[in-house]
């Protein structure tokens, strides 16, 4: 019988725990708001996730602690990526309200759906015990089921939500299986207890064979080739806002669950593992751009560019050393604030009646609206890796890790993919910048608060590239 948790256990749980309650306190107090005032929710959603973060802060780069018996570690790594995911969700929550209110989507589940799936993912990159890991997942899981349905009246979001949801499922039964495999072979579920006796084991063939699925699911998660047949129909489908949410703050989260089943748990068996990584790495590289290059639907060209993307994080995580890690961990956070950046372009540039998901809709927005014609510009070449913005150091690190670990060509491919992926992201400049407008489709009619967030967000980009030390010291901090 497990004995009850003790204030010792609860202390490092405390962020889990207030944004678990804020959860349930934004859907009692919807009950109480009528639709007009629901901006109350909004902040305090925004609140919630302000306090959370300044919880985690305040035991940032503290002495590792374990809770629950080794099921929950809180150490830098995991405080790190909370504080991210928490920044990168308010981002999330600032660029919806004004989409979703246009199309009468916004209700206070949305919210508390949002923040039951960062409380997912926090549990996720807390996980001592590959329980915890699995729990945290599928908290995330069923979130983002609920938030692709979101807009029930739309056919495509339907059947969007029904195709996440049943390869999801199918995902989640092979790690499942994976894990049973490794507990088969180590006789336990605890991550360090795994990880002892894989180093000490002498016959892995179990081993390794539950470590390819595990693999499996883990490329799920990422999105990952070739297990990324759920990314371009689930990405188009859904609602943008939601879309931006799904396609930012889950790749912090992957990284961290990643992390903790790869390197924590089967880091003796990093020899095999980081080879087939390696593989996924050029797969992803390879059919993520090249299919990109072929799509004429924005949300959806960004949907094969993220696949292009994971293809440079497993990259950096294929090195299977702390130079790696700390590199995809900084891949992580940076793709996904440029993420949030490009879907929330769309949003920008979105109006009720009209998804600006068309790159031909961006046509001659220069002569429209050349501010933020601009911005677009600087998020699109941080995506395409251009100096000195975030996403040429997130890539150049990846590159500097598959270097050092002796995957030479693997950093080859990189640099070639890199190449043939700013083809089309230079596209949408040439023709924001040098085609002519066909009607007034390239007219922005956000407001100011949703101008403000998205300046804020591009420019951001070209800052943090700029001041990139910073990040890396964190990230470098977590594996010192």
């Amino acid at each position: 019988m497990m004995p009850l948790p003790t204030a010792a256990d609860l202390v490092p749980v405390l962020p889990e725990i207030v944004l678990c309650g804020a959860a349930f306190g934004l859907l009692l107090a919807d009950l109480f708001v009528d639709a007009k005032r629901r901006g109350l929710i909004h902040f305090l959603a925004l609140l919630s996730l302000l306090v959370t973060a300044l919880l985690v802060g305040r035991g940032l780069a503290g002495d590792p602690i374990s809770a629950f018996g080794g099921m929950f570690v809180r150490d830098t790594l995991a405080d790190v990526l909370k504080i991210a995911m928490c920044i990168t969700t308010g981002l999330a929550l600032a660029y919806a309200r004004p989409y979703l209110t246009e199309r009468g989507l916004m209700a206070g589940e949305f919210y508390a759906i949002v923040l039951f799936a960062l409380l997912g993912m926090m549990v996720m990159v807390s996980a001592g015990n590959m329980v915890t890991l699995y729990l945290g997942l599928e908290m995330l899981a069923l979130s983002s089921y609920g938030l692709v349905a979101m807009d029930r009246d739309n056919k495509v979001s339907s059947e969007a939500a029904m195709k996440y949801f049943v390869l999801g499922a199918l995902a989640s039964g092979l790690l499942l299986y994976g894990m049973s495999m490794i507990y088969g072979a180590t006789g336990s579920l605890d991550l360090e207890a795994v990880h002892q006796a894989a180093a000490s084991s002498s016959d892995r063939s179990l081993l390794l064979f539950g470590v390819v699925f595990v693999l499996v699911g883990v490329s799920f998660k990422f999105g990952a080739a070739p297990f990324h047949m759920w990314v371009p129909d689930v990405y188009q489908g859904a609602p943008t806002a939601i879309t931006l949410f799904i396609g930012s703050v889950p790749k912090i989260a992957a990284f961290g669950f990643a992390y903790r089943l790869l390197e924590s748990g089967l880091g003796a068996t990093s020899a095999e593992w980081s080879q087939m990584v390696a593989w996924l790495a050029l797969l992803s590289l390879v059919i993520g751009n090249l299919l990109a290059l072929a799509q004429t639907n924005l949300k959806r060209m960004l949907a094969y560019s993220t696949i292009s993307h994971v293809g440079f994080l497993f990259m950096a995580l294929a090195n299977a050393g702390p130079t790696g890690y700390s590199a995809a961990m900084f891949y992580a956070i940076s793709y996904a604030i440029s993420a949030a950046a490009a879907f929330g372009a769309i949003i920008l540039m979105s109006r009720q009646g009209f998804e600006a998901e068309s790159i031909a809709d961006y046509k001659g927005l220069w002569q429209k609206s050349p501010f933020h014609a601009t911005l677009i510009l600087i998020v699109m070449a941080s995506l395409a890796g251009l100096p000195p913005l975030l996403g040429f150091w997130a890539k150049m690190e990846a590159i500097r890790a598959a270097v050092q670990a002796d995957l030479l060509w693997l950093a080859i491919a990189g640099v070639v993919m890199a190449v043939i992926g700013a083809f089309y992201y230079l596209r949408v400049i040439k023709v924001m910048f040098f085609d002519e407008p066909e009607r007034d489709l390239a007219v922005v009619h956000a407001d100011g608060t949703l101008r403000f967030v998205f300046a804020t967000n591009a420019i951001a980009l070209l800052v943090l590239g700029v001041f990139a030390n910073l990040i890396m010291a964190w990230t470098r901090a977590a594996f010192a």
